[in-house]
């Protein structure tokens, strides 16, 4: 290749084109080629669901799993040292087993609304876990309980607009859960860099204060936006 000259893009194959257009649909219309994070995400989700494809995994079992590994989340963080990398590590394969499931539901046509419920739930849970991680690092409790009551907050609002006959997620704010599992994943991963070089508990405490008043701005300004929208959206 000449120096310079930029790589073209990869383009999808049919069948993950598919598997874009479905969940472009189910979350909304949201165009996921806009954005090369939400692009590349689906493709690692559309590989992994390709290889569990056809061996009659229940999608219901991968959201089990993906909440237990949420569940390591804290508690790798409460070990301290260099067990917060993998809490972030933990963090990270939980989100991604939450991106399998539903999309192995769409690829087998098996796809419910008990489903969808199911994983609403695992996600409202794995969302407290990894802040719940926070605060046992040091954060203090008064700014992860209020993140996670925004985060509850925003989601009830978007599942009150979507029963009142709003199609869609109304928007997609800056505090959806990938913005969620980066900022706890970043913090606990930091922590556990800390922790390894011996750095004090005051540095780790601040690392992870900082997390969490991230996770209360963005939240705040994720549920701004989103009561805006809605109330467009439905008047």
């Amino acid at each position: 290749m000449m120096p310079g000259r930029r790589r073209p893009a990869r383009r999808p194959s049919a069948d993950e084109a598919v598997a874009r257009e479905q969940w472009s649909t189910a979350h909304g219309g949201v165009d996921p080629e806009a954005s090369v994070w939400i692009a590349g995400w689906l493709s690692i989700v559309h590989r992994l669901t390709g290889r569990l494809a056809g061996r009659h995994i229940p999608p219901g079992w991968i959201t089990a799993t993906g909440l237990v590994v949420s569940l390591l989340v804290p508690l790798l963080a409460w070990a301290g040292d260099g067990w917060p990398l993998a809490a972030a590590a933990c963090a990270v394969a939980a989100a991604v087993l939450d991106g399998v499931d539903g999309a192995l539901a769409r690829w087998e046509g098996t796809e419910s609304a008990w489903g969808r419920v199911l994983d609403d739930v695992a996600d409202r849970c794995s969302d407290l876990l990894m802040l719940a991680a926070l605060a046992l690092l040091g954060a203090p409790v008064a700014l992860c309980a209020a993140a996670g009551i925004v985060t509850l907050l925003l989601e009830s609002a978007r599942a009150s607009a979507r029963a009142a006959g709003l199609p869609g997620i109304g928007a997609v704010t800056v505090w959806e859960r990938p913005s969620r599992v980066i900022v706890a994943a970043f913090g606990t991963g930091l922590c556990g860099v800390a922790g390894l070089v011996s750095a004090t508990d005051d540095a780790v405490r601040w690392i992870a204060t900082a997390a969490a008043a991230i996770a209360v701005l963005l939240s705040a300004a994720g549920l701004l936006h989103l009561l805006v929208a809605l109330r467009r959206a439905l008047r």
